[in-house]
């Protein structure tokens, strides 16, 4: 049964740059949607990045451009890396992974524990 574990969080100052990963055990994301969600204190869970593809992407508004979403060529890593980190993209960061390309949480059946992120004032 597959399970996702998130790795590389952790306190970066603003402008600058993360990368955190998405490690597969018990499986490989061959043939599935791949999404990094976030969830901040208060706020609701909100979709960052959707892979089905390195060609197939689908990004938040409010990340456009700053992050990029990668697998690795076996299909057991999905990196995502952070550019230009703000304030507001403190956040824990949950890796996902479901038969649907889509960018609502409930698409989404494997879910790992969360890595935290925080940018500093």
């Amino acid at each position: 049964q597959l399970e996702v574990v998130e790795s590389g969080g952790r306190s970066v100052q603003a402008g600058g740059s993360l990368r955190l990963s998405c490690e597969a055990s018990g499986g490989t994301f061959w043939a599935s949607a791949v999404a990094w969600f976030r969830q901040a204190p208060g706020k609701e869970r909100e979709y960052v990045a959707v892979s089905w593809t390195d060609e197939d992407t689908i990004y938040g508004d409010s990340v456009r451009g700053r992050f990029w979403i990668h697998r690795d060529s076996g299909q057991k890593t999905v990196i995502l890396r952070m550019d230009d980190l703000k304030l507001e993209d403190t956040a824990v960061y949950y890796c996902a992974a479901g038969r649907i390309f889509g960018i609502r949480a409930a698409e989404y059946d494997v879910w790992g524990q969360g890595t935290q992120v925080t940018v500093p004032s």
